[in-house]
């Protein structure tokens, strides 16, 4: 027997039809519309030439507003993989930590060719990282970097505890000067703390774009010269809002 596959868009006619033509129509069920996705093009080169790093700031702000309100835009992926094949002119870089609650481009409700993203248990600024953060913006010319911290997060809580394991022991390392940096807090120094622990990870935002000053004369340079922003934010993983720091 031959199957016949009714899209839903079928399905919805047929309704709408046979409730028009129905005597009862308080039986009828409320169809709401389907929404159409947005054909969003890729940003273009002078698109992207013309951004400055205070606009970028705004367009991650008001990203952000919409997804923690789940007012996200509504996008046409596989249009925008096409259009993005020729190149990329990203808005910004984003060093966020690993953990897989934080899917970035959905935060900041942005798309395919937005953002550059690094990511590493602590958001912690290496030689890797560095050097990818300079390809980003001296190489393909985005307008901004944002250090993004989060609540509850694992790698500032086992820097906290000292954990020790595999490579996991030097990695930790990157962090401990945010612990350091954050003797001054007034109250129960543990892991135990949450408190104690969002001070420390906002600290380890800051110690980041210390490092990143400090260690990449190119990016340093960048930024004094207005070219680029180097920023700090935390994610808070109750409510999802971003907070500029």
């Amino acid at each position: 027997m031959k199957r016949t596959i009714l899209s839903v868009y079928t399905i919805t006619a047929f309704m709408l039809f046979s409730c028009n033509n129905s005597e009862k129509k308080q039986d009828c069920p409320q169809i709401l519309p389907i929404p159409t996705p947005l054909r969003e093009r890729v940003l273009t080169a002078e698109e992207q030439a013309a951004l400055t790093p205070d606009a970028v700031i705004k367009s991650l702000k008001d990203g952000n507003q919409r997804f923690a309100t789940n007012n996200v835009t509504a996008r046409d992926h596989s249009a925008m993989v096409r259009n993005a094949v020729k190149g990329q002119f990203p808005k910004a870089v984003i060093l966020s930590c690993l953990d897989s609650r934080i899917p970035v481009e959905d935060v900041f409700d942005k798309g395919i060719g937005d953002l550059f993203v690094g990511r590493v248990a602590g958001n912690f600024a290496n030689i890797d990282l560095l050097g990818s953060m300079e390809f980003g913006c001296k190489i393909m010319k985005a307008k901004l970097i944002l250090v993004l911290g989060h609540e509850s997060c694992g790698a500032i809580t086992y820097t906290i505890k000292g954990a020790k394991l595999g490579n996991i022991t030097a990695m930790l390392e990157n962090i401990k000067p945010a612990v350091t940096a954050s003797q001054d807090f007034d109250g129960d120094k543990t892991a135990a703390n949450p408190k104690y622990v969002e001070y420390v990870a906002k600290n380890n935002v800051i110690n980041t774009i210390k490092t990143i000053r400090a260690k990449s004369p190119i990016l340093k340079g960048m930024e004094d010269s207005g070219q680029i922003k180097i920023i700090g934010a935390y994610y808070n993983m109750q409510t999802g809002v971003v907070t500029f720091l």
